[in-house]
């Protein structure tokens, strides 16, 4: 359960939940009995869960889930019995903490909510006691606060104070990105990273341990936390989202209630460097994985972070057209407007970001992205796994292949010849820009011949060349 709370964390609060969860498996297991608990245990769990807690959040506050953990340990270390006394005891003092936070959060105060983390442990513990008295506890009591559904809304009222504002902030505008991804990283290079992220943002916590972690910040620079992860180890399922006009909050402490947007774009990207692109352009992202698609639901929920009441979809791979149509329909029952342009590459994608205009009507951003998308033809230069014929002929386990528009046109062994190859096709039916996209394992000197080759062979096209991480391709190839 607390493995699959890490992996499946979301937002500060689930970050922090997930936390408290590793904390109690980790005192119940480590006696090597982790199908029994005892009152002693079971009150040795919720302490060291809250301590845990505090430690992954760079800068705790009071009034947040923290105070709640603290408030539910607090109480069960008072308590006398075995584990439904303990667990009761942890219910009742957790519950009466999040009727508290409120008057101890102005911005939960000025909306009318509790702590949502505090709420989502409340509900937790009473699951605890349910599984050991086998009677569900009284409902949780909330005076004077507005109660709503789902923990989405109580979060969103008071993100990102409610777990890792500091508590004399007082800026008058907050970061731009909330970043968060899985890593893989050893322990010393996780306490460097939060050190490096601590000072690009706010609403930093890293949970986790043995090897897998989720981070989770606030930045300006959405790039730049996503590097730092490369550098401590291996992120992945990277999500990036731009809080939007609609999510300024006067101060790092006091975010007002968010606002729905009225357009956002959601884009599938292969690489954490286009992740990063595709957000300072104002997208929300979904990092696919070599042999990693995401699936339907992930879409929709990518769809449900963007807020918005009009979305763009992006899928930039062929492979993920049906995929997208039914996440598209799905959260059209949901009340929002999904466009799905089908692009079929991340530089199409870059293409029809670059005419998206929020302001213009709904249809004629639409049809301008996708004439933009259109126009634009795509390629791509990998590496070939095995033996197979091809429409270029038979190729070789590590030859080294260019496709174009998704079907291989040249084979060869040499990476910036291939690539060139391929470049010259392409620009043989015109083209003003090329867009290049260099995956982490091309080589660095690809970018330099290719550019060279295009001042010096098309005087009228101009070359831009982007990052693009830990990709599936050695490079993409667009031609507009």
């Amino acid at each position: 359960m607390a493995h699959g709370a890490l992996i499946g964390a979301r937002g500060n609060s689930g970050t922090i939940l997930a936390q408290l969860l590793r904390g109690m498996a980790q005192v119940l297991t480590a006696g090597g009995d982790s199908g029994r608990a005892e009152g002693a245990g079971l009150r040795r769990a919720l302490r060291h869960a809250a301590a845990s807690a505090r430690q992954a959040v760079a800068h705790p506050v009071e009034g947040t889930v923290l105070t709640v953990a603290s408030a539910a340990a607090d109480a069960a270390d008072g308590a006398e019995g075995g584990c439904a006394e303990v667990a009761r005891a942890a219910y009742e003092g957790a519950r009466a903490a999040l009727a508290a936070t409120p008057g101890q959060l102005p911005a939960l105060e000025r909306a009318g909510v509790v702590d949502a983390g505090g709420h989502g442990l409340v509900t937790v513990l009473a699951a605890l006691v349910e599984t050991f008295t086998g009677r569900v506890p009284g409902p949780v009591a909330v005076p004077h606060a507005r109660a709503e559904r789902g923990g989405e809304g109580l979060a969103d009222a008071h993100a990102p104070a409610g777990e890792c504002a500091t508590e004399t902030a007082a800026e008058e505008n907050g970061p731009a990105f909330e970043v968060i991804y899985l890593l893989e990283a050893e322990d010393a290079a996780v306490a460097r990273l939060r050190q490096r992220l601590d000072a690009l943002g706010d609403s930093l916590v890293v949970v986790g341990g043995d090897g897998l972690w989720n981070v989770h910040v606030h930045v300006d620079d959405a790039g730049a936390a996503v590097e730092a992860g490369v550098e401590a180890g291996r992120p992945y399922r990277i999500r990036i989202t731009h809080f939007g006009h609609g999510d300024a909050h006067t101060t790092k402490a006091e975010r007002p209630p968010r606002e729905r947007a009225q357009r956002a774009v959601v884009a599938v990207v292969p690489g954490e460097g286009l992740a990063a692109l595709y957000a300072e352009a104002g997208a929300t992202t979904l990092l696919a994985r070599p042999g990693e698609p995401p699936a339907s639901g992930e879409l929709v929920q990518a769809v449900r972070r963007a807020h918005a009441r009009e979305v763009v979809l992006l899928p930039n791979d062929a492979e993920l057209r049906h995929t997208a149509a039914a996440a598209a329909e799905q959260a059209r029952t949901e009340g929002i407007r999904v466009a799905l342009i089908p692009t079929r590459s991340a530089v199409q994608g870059i293409a029809a970001l670059a005419v998206h205009e929020p302001e213009r009507r709904f249809d004629e951003d639409v049809v301008a992205m996708t004439s933009a998308a259109g126009a634009t033809r795509h390629a791509e230069v990998t590496v070939a796994e095995h033996q197979s014929w091809t429409t270029a002929g038979i190729c070789q386990a590590g030859d080294v292949l260019g496709l174009i528009d998704g079907d291989v046109a040249v084979i060869g062994a040499d990476v910036s010849q291939v690539a060139a190859t391929v470049l010259d096709r392409m620009l043989s039916a015109g083209g003003e820009l090329v867009t290049l996209v260099l995956g982490d394992a091309a080589p660095r000197a690809v970018a330099d011949r290719l550019e060279a080759r295009v001042r010096e062979a098309y005087l009228a096209v101009d070359t831009v060349v982007y990052r693009g991480g830990r990709q599936g391709a050695l490079l993409l190839v667009g031609v507009e």
